[in-house]
C-alpha cells in the first residue's frame, strides 16, 4: 500500500506501483482526488488515503483510520 500525497516523487511512486497512468482531478486545487478504476467502478482517493493492491491485482483506496486499524507495518 502507498499513501496518496500530491507531490511529484509520490505520484511517480504511485504510478509505478499501479503500473498505470494516474488520473487526478484538480477541480479543487486544495483537495485533488486520485481516480481509481476498481472492480466496483471508479473511486476517488483523497490526500492521505492509502492505495491498496488487492489479491487479484486490483487497486482501491482506503481511508487512513481504517487502514491503520486493519493493517500493521512489516519490517523488511
Amino acid at each position: 500500500a502507498i499513501q496518496f500525497t500530491d507531490d511529484t516523487d509520490r505520484l511517480i511512486e504511485l504510478q509505478n506501483f499501479m503500473n498505470a497512468e494516474l488520473v487526478i482531478d484538480y477541480k479543487n486545487q486544495e483537495q485533488p482526488k486520485l481516480k481509481i478504476a476498481t472492480l466496483e467502478g471508479v473511486m476517488n482517493a483523497n490526500i492521505g488515503d492509502y492505495i491498496i493492491k488487492g489479491v487479484n491485482g486490483e487497486f482501491y483506496p482506503c481511508k487512513p483510520d481504517i487502514f491503520e486499524k486493519t493493517y500493521e507495518k512489516v519490517e523488511e
